[in-house]
């Protein structure tokens, strides 16, 4: 069987919807397949085994989950990456447990941006979902629109803001008032679930919106504001070669972007929530045959535009006053997984899971036929010169 260590939570404030999305996607998995390894990551990066860590209930009270849990690290052991019992104990066994492929489910900064990924990648485990640099992209607003729009992917354009710029915040809003005019949407550049974003409809809510942005991110981007807006989302499963569009959705909220509490709390009194399996919905979306098959097209474009591997959810919007369709965002690991588009499809929770294990195997495959290094030693006749260091040294 292979050893699946599941990774969830981390520092991000999406940390909840992680274990909302990870635990449910545990109960799918293939137990024939599969050793399941659920990891729980605090949002002190530390990272937890046990056997209660796989119980969404035990999150109610998490000092007391850690306390009946295994702290671990992850190492390298000989040719196989662990997960280690930390601190470890002078005497005793070292009970290490071997890890052959991390399922990532994880969501936001600090953890679905590339940074676990590179973690993973410099350990040498093969891991589900983007690699680095499509988890990167996928994660920046900004850079992700630059990347798409040189591929011919139609995009809102936008301003970018910085921390600097927050500086002269009234610099701010005159440019954004001068360049897009209202109303505007304005966005935390690196955060899904709807986290830090708003519209502003005049200059008052636009002060707001912004000093709102920049309480989660470092970076903003303002982009004009679709009134007459419809939100399409499609998923995608493949690589950067070769992918699948799943069914469309079109999702439903309360205001006028879909919010946090609609995607994860909206279903709270019907028994704990659902994870955005649990968002009101129509599948499939209700557009003409036409529209349907450029939308999918279009996912299965960009995600490859993007290099991005694994399970993705691309959202669109159509300005419903022109018809024009926009890419609005990706997200790289999505809520769920997006398991409630592919089951349209005649593909089931398990097969899904099993596909993105498959893909993360493929890719470890690809790059273990690339050559790294060489098999010289360069060092064995470099010389820096004795006492006159690097200055007096040639290689």
């Amino acid at each position: 069987m292979i050893n699946l260590a599941v990774l969830f939570g981390g520092r991000s404030v999406e940390h909840e919807v992680s274990v909302i999305s990870a635990i449910q996607a545990i109960y799918s998995m293939d137990r024939e397949r599969f050793n399941i390894i659920p990891v729980y990551i605090t949002k002190n990066n530390e990272m937890y085994i046990g056997d209660c860590i796989a119980d969404i209930n035990e999150y109610k009270n998490i000092p007391g989950l850690l306390k009946k849990s295994q702290r671990v690290i992850m190492s390298n052991s000989g040719a196989n990456v662990v997960l280690s019992p930390y601190p470890q104990k002078v005497f005793g066994n070292k009970k290490e447990t071997v890890v052959d492929v991390v399922f990532p489910i994880v969501h936001g900064t600090n953890v679905e941006d590339g940074t676990l990924q590179g973690y993973l990648k410099h350990m040498g485990v093969p891991f589900a979902g983007c690699d680095v640099m499509s988890s990167a992209i996928g994660m920046d607003k900004y850079v992700q629109k630059c990347v798409l729009k040189y591929n011919n992917i139609p995009v809102l354009d936008c301003l970018r803001f910085t921390l600097e710029h927050y500086k002269n915040v009234d610099g701010m809003v005159t440019e954004i008032e001068e360049k897009l005019g209202y109303p505007v949407i304005v966005k935390a550049a690196n955060l899904g679930s709807s986290v830090g974003i708003s519209v502003a409809k005049d200059r008052n809510s636009l002060y707001h919106s912004i000093d709102d942005s920049f309480t989660y991110a470092k970076k903003i981007i303002v982009e004009h504001a679709i009134t007459n807006l419809r939100e399409i989302n499609c998923s995608v499963l493949g690589d950067e070669n070769e992918a699948i569009a799943s069914e469309i959705e079109e999702p439903f909220h309360s205001k006028e972007i879909l919010s946090y509490k609609d995607k994860y709390q909206s279903n709270g009194s019907k028994g704990g929530s659902k994870g955005m399996a649990g968002v009101s919905r129509q599948i499939p979306a209700n557009v003409p045959a036409e529209m349907r098959d450029r939308i999918r097209s279009l996912a299965v474009e960009s995600f490859k535009a993007l290099g991005c591997r694994g399970v993705a959810r691309i959202d669109f919007m159509i300005d419903v006053d022109n018809g024009e369709l926009y890419f609005n965002e990706i997200n790289t690991i999505p809520g769920s997984l997006s398991f409630y588009l592919w089951e349209p499809t005649g593909m089931p929770y398990k097969e899904l899971l099993n596909r993105c294990v498959d893909l993360a195997l493929k890719a470890q495959r690809e790059e273990e036929a690339i050559t790294f290094s060489f098999d010289t030693n360069l060092l064995s006749t470099a010389s820096l010169g004795g006492s006159k260091g690097s200055k007096g040294g040639k290689l």
